[in-house]
């Protein structure tokens, strides 16, 4: 990566690390990047955002850039983030652009984009972009005259979005009572048309946006409050959502968690019981939960592990043709239907296997035994971050911990993407021994490589 783009775009404190003047900057290289091979026609560029209050400021400064290439920008409104890159798809657009900071705290916001095709950016393309934001290229030719671009506005997108959303499952899903925590975000107004529209009882939470109260202690992020009204209602299951509803996590009529990678063991014994799973398939993170494993052995799913991210585990999938995967945070690909993580199709789609199979919630979800989870976190020398396995000490002693567990335990060790810390993840039944193994492990590698 850069040193704008991130794993997911641009993102910082919007008005101080994230300006207007960065966000023009953006919007024009964008433009230039995306659409300079394009011959004969106007760049037409979608932008949604979430609730956040700087993005109406972003959005302005960032449309301002858009529209000094020559672009035509169609602001979609406040839309999920997976609704942009369907929509970019729909409307044939060049390039949609998001404006949200996904499940990070109100005073963040980020800018992110998606291709022609609806898919996010490569790294090559992110660097190009980001040299021309940096002033290491320059933009020769800005348009004058007529070809300055222009706003059209757009007021179908929600609607649009939403029938896309419902066309994903068939059937309706009358009787069910649905509990649904929208983040104070994206999803406040598509989650609950798209669910009413099937027939449902919809109770929601969370979902009166006012700028600044997104995830604030709500959401995908803070699932409590949720659960405490699942059950308080008696309702059926509950679906939380992130600020930009590109991820879901759900909760059984028991007020249970349920995490993704339950959503989408259960999504994928539906699909392979079926027919529609693509080489009895799903794809998961390194950093899934033992339990998804031990379940997909039992039912005979072959399940790929890839590094964390969304961007890696949709990488997997396009390049061996396989259909579903995602990530124990509820980031879920299902690309027969969408080229992101798309917190609404993805509720649908575990709604229609419980409205399907007669199953309650816990039941589906409880094909994975969840096995207990400590993660420690050690701090290192920066440059000793990525070498921790060369040491002969550490090595043996996660060796010797995998041997003890015989199956029935595992041991993750991990850098930081962004700080100097080497992060160790245990799994195994007794939490106690785990957590005293984990910080054994942790403190280790901080002595020898702090």
């Amino acid at each position: 990566m850069g040193k704008l783009f991130g794993t997911d775009g641009i993102r910082g404190i919007a008005n101080k690390d994230l300006t207007a003047d960065l966000a023009f900057k953006t919007g024009q290289s964008g433009a230039y990047v995306l659409t300079k091979h394009s011959t004969g026609h106007r760049p037409r560029i979608l932008i949604g955002k979430d609730t956040r209050k700087s993005g109406d400021m972003l959005e302005a400064a960032l449309t301002a850039g858009l529209c000094s290439m020559g672009a035509k920008v169609i602001p979609l409104g406040v839309v999920p983030t997976p609704a942009v890159a369907y929509l970019t798809r729909l409307y044939k657009a060049d390039a949609g652009v998001v404006i949200s900071a996904s499940h990070n705290p109100c005073e963040y916001n980020g800018i992110k984009f998606f291709n022609q095709d609806g898919y996010k950016l490569s790294d090559a393309i992110e660097n190009e972009i980001e040299s021309y934001i940096l002033g290491e290229k320059k933009i020769e030719n800005l348009p004058t005259h007529g070809g300055v671009g222009y706003v059209s506005a757009n007021h179908n997108a929600v609607e649009d979005y939403v029938a896309f959303a419902v066309s994903t499952i068939d059937c309706r899903l009358d009787g069910m009572k649905i509990a649904i925590d929208c983040a104070n975000g994206a999803a406040y107004e598509a989650a609950f048309k798209a669910l009413n529209k099937l027939g449902a009882n919809v109770e929601a939470i969370h979902n009166t946006p006012d700028g600044v109260n997104i995830n604030y202690k709500c959401g995908s992020t803070h699932m409590e409050s949720l659960q405490a009204y699942v059950t308080s209602i008696g309702a059926d299951v509950g679906l939380a959502f992130d600020g930009d509803a590109d991820r879901l996590l759900a909760v059984d009529e028991n007020g249970n968690l349920i995490d993704g990678d339950q959503i989408m063991a259960a999504c994928a014994k539906f699909m392979r019981e079926n027919g529609t799973l693509k080489q009895n398939t799903l794809v998961a993170t390194v950093m899934s939960n033992l339990g998804l494993f031990i379940a997909g052995d039992k039912l005979g799913l072959h399940i790929p592990r890839t590094k964390v991210g969304d961007r890696y585990v949709l990488e997997e999938m396009l390049a061996n043709g396989y259909n579903i995967g995602g990530e124990q945070s509820g980031h879920i690909i299902f690309l027969d239907h969408n080229t992101t993580g798309d917190g609404l199709v993805s509720a649908l789609q575990f709604l229609a296997v419980l409205k399907k199979t007669g199953m309650k919630a816990s039941e589906a979800a409880g094909i994975v035994k969840v096995m207990p989870q400590v993660l420690k976190n050690a701090t290192v020398k920066p440059e000793n971050k990525n070498t921790y396995m060369d040491n002969e000490e550490i090595a043996a002693a996660c060796k010797s911990l995998e041997d003890e567990f015989a199956g029935e335990g595992r041991v993750l060790i991990r850098p930081s993407g962004t700080e100097p810390l080497v992060r160790v993840m245990i799994e195994g039944k007794d939490v106690e021994y785990i957590t005293k193994k984990a910080k054994e492990l942790a403190d280790m590698i901080e002595r020898i490589l702090g």
